[in-house]
């Protein structure tokens, strides 16, 4: 029987992950058969978050879409991390069928977007990703085949990092972190550089943006610029796993 501050804890470590659930343990809490009140609760919150966040100026990005965009794990639909704002949602569709036109077979995949509920309340680990106006897109892959549509180097999207020259200092704490002895777990791909370097101009070229976040040596390597396109800065993770888009 967990004590007060253990209930506490967990719920706690809930809310910061998952937003809602938080709210489903302190439901479960009353329940002999705790684990199944709190699965029942939960899963009866996350779909009413999807009735209630346009309410609050967010949209659900669909987890069952088949298409040019896609989210690329049910971990972050299970988790509640696949909100944005309607205007953003828009943004990614229309840039998706773009590319998949220019680009035939191209499916664009969303990582970490947003909570479903109340601005400025923080999606861990990110230092933003909490108004419903961000969100973080996977890298496009190849082989010796040819591009791998849907394909990432990690399960999650995050962490398998393309090497490169940092002009940061090593400080700690940080939260540039290398993971070195993760890498080599990782799927041996390639980066796509066109369909990256595609995804990257099309989205700079759109009025609704407001700022791409990458790693400086992606960009050189791409032969990407714009003034939208950015560095993170050394306080934020690294974003050569992936890209950071965030509306103006």
């Amino acid at each position: 029987m967990l004590r007060p501050i253990g209930h506490l804890a967990v719920m706690t470590a809930l809310t910061l992950l998952t937003q809602i659930g938080g709210l489903a343990w302190l439901i479960s809490i009353p329940f002999r058969r705790r684990l199944l009140a709190f699965t029942l609760a939960y899963a009866t919150l996350t779909a009413a978050s999807v009735a209630l966040a346009p309410r609050f100026g967010r949209v659900a990005l669909n987890c069952f879409a088949d298409g040019p965009v896609e989210v690329q794990s049910w971990i972050y639909c299970a988790l509640n991390r696949n909100y944005v704002r309607p205007e953003l949602r828009d943004l990614l569709v229309e840039t998706a069928a773009e590319l998949e036109r220019r680009l035939p077979g191209t499916r664009t995949l969303v990582l970490d977007a947003n909570f479903p509920f109340l601005n400025g309340f923080p999606l861990p680990p990110h230092l933003s990703h909490d108004d419903g106006k961000k969100a973080d897109i996977a890298l496009f892959y190849r082989d010796e085949t040819g591009y791998l549509p849907g394909a990432t180097r990690s399960p999650t999207g995050y962490f398998a990092f393309e090497e490169g020259p940092s002009d940061c200092p090593e400080t700690w704490p940080s939260l540039r972190w290398d993971l070195g002895p993760l890498q080599p777990l990782w799927r041996d791909h390639d980066l796509d550089r066109a369909r990256t370097a595609a995804f990257l101009r099309l989205l700079s070229e759109d009025h609704r943006v407001g700022a791409i976040f990458i790693e400086p040596h992606l960009l050189r390597d791409l032969g990407v610029s714009h003034p939208v396109i950015r560095f993170q800065g050394c306080r934020a993770a690294r974003h050569d796993d992936h890209i950071h888009l965030q509306l103006r």
